[in-house]
């Protein structure tokens, strides 16, 4: 009888092990879920601005003649960005891509700070109505992609935070969870490429 109880006993304890791991496990799982899912809203945005901008472009062309060195500038950050955006789009959790993509988000933005400045010598463009709304609509998706990045940040931070708490540290090497996800930093430049438009078209 003493037998079957310490049997008992030993299965009951494997089996709320089991359990407890497989917990673990489902929660690492669903934390990374969250911030790849996170950043596909990031994603979304950056991908919708980056349609505007190759709209806005295409409209300057016809009044920019003379600036083809800048707009040339422009098209290849943003032809940059989009292949960044890509890349960390398959991969939310490598360092490399989310640096690029920060990175190259800096370019367009330093690109677009000259476009604006050029924009300034063609009054006719900064009144063109499709340009006025172009820029209401970049404002709205930056921040759009400023808020998605916040919400993914914190996501990340909760997923790093889960990972590396004891016991789930035993855990996560075993599991395939032992590189951390990455923040994803633009060094400000959302903030100056949104406050960008406004100047331009007051």
């Amino acid at each position: 009888m003493e037998f079957l109880i310490q049997n008992w006993l030993l299965v009951t304890i494997i089996i709320v092990l089991i359990i407890w791991i497989t917990s673990i496990y489902n929660n690492l799982v669903s934390y990374k879920t969250q911030y790849q899912n996170g950043f596909e809203q990031i994603s979304v945005q950056l991908k919708r601005r980056l349609d505007l901008i190759g709209n806005l472009v295409d409209i300057a062309k016809k009044y920019m003649k003379h600036e083809k060195e800048t707009l040339t500038t422009v098209t290849e950050a943003r032809k940059e960005l989009i292949q960044a955006n890509k890349v960390a789009q398959k991969n939310p959790d490598k360092t490399n891509a989310m640096t690029n993509l920060a990175s190259s988000q800096v370019a367009l933005e330093s690109a677009m700070n000259g476009f604006n400045l050029k924009m300034e010598a063609y009054p006719d463009l900064k009144a063109n109505n499709n340009m006025i709304q172009l820029s209401e609509e970049i404002i709205a998706t930056e921040n759009r992609i400023a808020s998605a990045r916040q919400g993914y940040n914190d996501l990340v931070q909760k997923f790093n935070e889960y990972k590396k708490s004891f016991p789930n540290i035993l855990f996560t090497s075993i599991f395939g969870f032992s590189v951390d996800a990455q923040n994803l930093e633009f060094n400000e430049s959302i903030e100056q490429l949104k406050q960008a438009p406004k100047n331009l078209f007051s």
